[in-house]
């Protein structure tokens, strides 16, 4: 199991929290720039750095997949997973 950040939307803020994940299910990995986005428009949660990027994941979770937006970029997840 691997422990990254994940963001989280609850009610009308955004939220960070551990999340462990197993390698062998990830489907994909992207840059998510929405989610940067909303870092410079100052909705994350305080003590992020301005130039933080974040990646959406994709699990395989049967019939669908189960889509995370994770704190880092797509080359420091993937190296993570390895």
């Amino acid at each position: 199991m691997i422990r990254l950040v994940e963001v989280v939307k609850q009610l009308e803020q955004y939220v960070l929290r551990e999340v462990f994940i197993n390698p062998t299910h990830v489907v994909s990995l992207r840059e998510d720039g929405p989610m940067k986005n909303l870092l410079s428009e100052g909705q994350l949660p305080e003590g992020l750095n301005e130039h933080q990027s974040f990646t959406r994941l994709v699990l395989d979770k049967g019939t669908v997949g189960l889509e995370l937006i994770v704190v880092g970029p797509p080359a420091l997840i993937e190296s993570k997973l390895k």
